[in-house]
């Protein structure tokens, strides 16, 4: 029996490897840490022992996983996969899709902080929202949307809500972990030292200070991503007790 493939689609330094971090302390899943990043920077990406050498690919491995065990996916918006967004059957059935987002002005730093040569559209936002569109128009309905802020604020209430709208039970043992670093994310290490020193989904003092006012092109990555950033934050999970 096929099982659905749950997917976390992230803008990059989202948060979202502590959050990848947080369902392999679950252990109930298959845990696939970003095939499709992998595949668009390297060329091939490994999915579960099976080396994909496109995006197609990717998703028959993902396919063959969730015929054993449950899938839990996450991947970054570097870059666009346009493979997948013409993939009916794995946006609109195999997956089920939930977006990550962090706001700008805290992503760009971080990513510059690792590499000074990013570009724009490495920021992630507008390939995001394009997947969003996708998935909610296969769909016919709204994915969730997690904001970053709300995962580090409000943890378990805001991990219990996605839990809850992907049809998962909440384990509040799965919110605490060893820090250490994991064979998941060697490939792409350099990304994921402050997670690999985290035991928990809290916040922590930025390990950079960019002044994006004083770095004129990202001044201007931030004029272009932070109006999508709010279009897609009005359908965030609110945490317990926010009104609308």
């Amino acid at each position: 029996m096929t099982r659905t493939v749950i997917v976390l689609w992230s803008v990059p330094r989202s948060r979202s490897t502590a959050f990848f971090r947080m369902m392999l302390q679950r252990g109930d899943h298959i845990a696939v840490h970003e095939p499709f990043s992998t595949l668009a920077e390297h060329g091939a990406a490994d999915v579960g022992g099976r080396i994909a050498h496109d995006e197609a690919g990717v998703v028959a491995a993902l396919r063959e996983l969730a015929d054993r065990a449950p899938v839990f996916v996450k991947d970054t918006t570097d870059a666009r996969y346009p493979a997948v967004l013409a993939d009916e059957a794995f946006l609109g059935g195999l997956a089920r899709s939930a977006f990550l987002i962090r706001r700008p002005a805290e992503t760009i730093p971080s990513y510059y902080a690792v590499n000074p040569r990013v570009r724009s559209e490495q920021i992630g936002f507008t390939h995001l929202r394009e997947l969003f569109e996708r998935v909610r128009s296969l769909t016919g309905t709204t994915p969730p949307v997690i904001d970053a802020e709300d995962l580090v604020a409000a943890p378990e209430t805001t991990v219990a809500r996605f839990c809850a709208l992907l049809g998962l039970q909440f384990l509040p043992e799965a919110m605490t972990w060893p820090a250490g670093d994991r064979p998941e994310w060697q490939a792409t290490r350099r990304w994921h030292a402050d997670v690999a020193r985290s035991t928990a989904l809290t916040r922590r003092p930025p390990s950079h200070a960019v002044d994006l006012d004083a770095v004129p092109h990202l001044a201007g990555y931030l004029a272009h991503h932070e109006p999508v950033y709010r279009e897609l934050r009005r359908h965030r999970i609110r945490p317990a007790g926010e009104r609308p």
